[in-house]
């Protein structure tokens, strides 16, 4: 599979160069300068460095994820300069270094990484699937009180649990590559990818938010004629023409990072025309010197807010890697290198009486 992007390569390495620019001494790579880092945008914008080329900047971002995780396996929901400013664990945060590490292991095929980051991916994926709700949906956090991990918020986040679908599918990746099976793993993969699929009535009520959207097809669950389905329900409401996608259906603000997920989300599922042509429309964020602006506030024809984000320079980088197969880890939201968690353990457990037939175990229909 080729492609074709509207940015060169020379610019790629430029929007990289951005990101380095940000990260701090310690290989924490915040938002923007003097914001917070958490877990998942900082692994995104290490996965956005490997890709970009800046390899060195990529290993030290891993190695600071690698010395922070908590004796639990989880992360902080927010770090500022070192300092945690909230101390709760967030399960889709803490889960993303598999999808992390599994992509490390697509473009560098290093496995004295896989043996360094495995044990960390093991106690985060373990904590998280100690997180799963009995129908399936992953809890959203949990509290910290007093250096101590406490109370439990029972919601689950659409977007959240899809992000989380496709780290488990990675951990399973990463535990057949190591030869540690992890069958714990596959069982709440399968679950969870049934809930994505058939019940996302259960999940909070999070739909002004475009994430939702198409983050069931973005993290793996929903994929066929069903991703198409779920892409077009929606696609008037969020996507702006020339200009990329809403971040909230309700605001005349789009975003670069929701477009370039979208990018991600479209081509995984084939439709590449589409997803090139958001890609081309969102490059209005592009600033000089690489980087690029969070979003953009069309009636006002000002970029809010005022800052250049790691995040959606990495999620640029991604998107262009996708649609030019540009390294193997371009395939890292298709998703063809991952295991398959479809019906595993469906003869443990009871048939599901939802109308798709799914038998998978601890998941039932009905209401919640």
């Amino acid at each position: 599979m080729t492609g074709t992007s509207v940015l060169t390569d020379a610019q790629v390495a430029e929007t990289a160069a951005s990101i380095v620019a940000m990260q701090e001494p310690s290989g924490a790579i915040p938002w923007t300068v003097g914001t917070h880092t958490d877990v998942w945008n900082h692994v995104e914008s290490a996965m956005g460095l490997l890709v970009g080329g800046e390899v060195e900047a990529s290993e030290r971002a891993y190695e600071w994820v690698l010395a922070t995780q908590r004796e639990d396996g989880s992360w902080p929901m927010k770090l500022v300069a070192g300092e945690v400013e909230d101390a709760s664990g967030e399960t889709n945060m803490s889960a993303y270094l598999a999808v992390g590490a599994w992509h490390h292991w697509l473009v560098r095929r290093d496995d004295a990484f896989v043996g360094r980051a495995w044990p960390v991916v093991r106690k985060a994926l373990d904590w998280v699937v100690s997180m799963q709700l009995p129908w399936g949906g992953i809890a959203w956090s949990q509290e910290w009180r007093d250096g101590r991990p406490g109370a439990v918020n029972a919601d689950a986040l659409l977007a959240g649990s899809s992000s989380i679908f496709q780290s488990l599918r990675a951990g399973v990746a990463l535990a057949g590559l190591v030869d540690d099976p992890q069958p714990d793993w596959e069982l709440a993969g399968a679950r969870l990818g049934h809930a994505l699929r058939e019940h996302r009535d259960r999940f909070l009520d999070k739909s002004e938010f475009s994430m939702d959207w198409y983050y069931p097809v973005l993290g793996g669950a929903v994929r066929g004629p069903a991703a198409h389905a779920l892409v077009a329900e929606r696609w008037d409401a969020f996507v702006k023409p020339g200009l990329g996608i809403r971040c909230v259906s309700t605001n005349p603000w789009v975003t670069g990072a929701e477009t370039c997920e979208l990018v991600l989300a479209l081509e995984a599922i084939g439709d590449r025309q589409r997803a090139a042509t958001l890609f081309a429309d969102m490059q209005h964020l592009r600033a000089e010197g690489g980087g690029y602006w969070t979003g953009y506030v069309w009636p006002d024809e000002v970029n809010w807010p005022a800052e250049h984000s790691t995040y959606t320079a990495a999620a640029v980088i991604l998107a262009h890697d996708a649609l030019t197969d540009g390294t193997p880890g371009a395939d890292i939201m298709r998703g063809r290198t991952l295991p398959d968690l479809v019906g595993i353990g469906a003869e443990t457990g009871p048939e599901c009486d939802c109308p798709s037939g799914e038998r998978v175990a601890g998941v039932t229909g009905g209401p919640a």
